[in-house]
């Protein structure tokens, strides 16, 4: 039997709650599909609650994590490698080095950058350094970005408000040639009223597709949808199904944490957890 397709994912990783590889994973997994996965912090919980244990993963461990994947020929093998939250500028500098590393090594590898670094409501929760690694050294080298509206608005220095700041807002990333942009929770001037729109840019065109907004901002849910994306890809989906897909598992996961008063996202739900072995 032929072995399913492997996904690289440099995450956060929590104790306590889902967000990073402890939201992307599942999902990734209950589909079929391979994971290696390399911590960028290793957290009690996120920053939201009272205290919080744990630190960033220092540069040396983690670039002997890094040395140790390619050892075991891990970006040969993959067919993904994502990249999310990064705690520090030396361990971002390191993910960009080991992204070109990968890339050069498997030429077909296909590289979805999340560049986690904030929200309207909270703002920039990562230090402007940490973006500008995002910025310079990451999202050039991505074929698909996962950037949600607040983040795509910094990158540019512009508020997405219109189709055409998408498309000025994605030309001005630099992205690798050929790259698709996948821009999440707009909310245009056109944009029906209940509903968040994600939009997919590149080479093909562009697409458009809203979903109705619930009412609810949970660590984790953009780390959900980004793992949802890549399981829906690995199994053979085109990217737009696979957003769509995303979309609406992300959705029942999120309705089901505000119906039970969770404070992030929750991955128990029995329909949810059955969707994901029919992806």
């Amino acid at each position: 039997m032929a072995r399913p397709p492997l996904v690289i994912s440099v995450q956060s990783q929590v104790v306590h709650g889902h967000v990073g590889n402890s939201a992307a994973l599942f999902p990734m997994q209950a589909a079929g599909l391979e994971i290696a996965a390399i911590p960028t912090v290793i957290f009690s919980n996120t920053p939201d609650y009272p205290t919080l244990r744990g630190a960033p993963v220092a540069p040396g461990l983690f670039a002997d994590l890094l040395l140790g994947a390619e050892e075991r020929g891990l970006p040969q093998r993959a067919a993904y490698l994502m990249s999310g939250y990064i705690g520090s500028v030396e361990v971002a500098r390191l993910v960009a080095d080991f992204v070109a590393r990968c890339k050069r090594a498997n030429p077909a590898l296909i590289y979805i950058c999340d560049p986690v670094m904030g929200d309207h409501a909270p703002g920039l929760y990562v230090p402007e350094e940490i973006a500008g690694v995002m910025r310079d050294g990451l999202l050039p080298l991505a074929d698909i970005a996962t950037p949600n509206s607040f983040e795509l608005g910094h990158l540019t220095g512009h508020p997405i408000v219109t189709l055409e700041d998408l498309r000025q807002a994605a030309a001005g990333l630099r992205l690798a040639p050929g790259a698709r942009l996948i821009a999440t929770g707009c909310e245009l001037q056109d944009t029906r009223r209940g509903y968040l729109e994600t939009v997919i840019l590149g080479p093909g065109g562009l697409s458009r597709h809203p979903t109705p907004h619930i009412p609810v901002a949970l660590p984790g849910t953009g780390d959900l949808f980004a793992g949802l994306v890549v399981a829906g890809l690995g199994k053979g989906r085109p990217l737009p199904d696979a957003v769509e897909l995303a979309q609406d598992l992300t959705g029942r996961a999120l309705d089901h944490a505000r119906r039970i008063g969770a404070r992030e996202v929750v991955l128990f739900e029995p329909g949810f957890r059955r969707a994901l072995l029919e992806i």
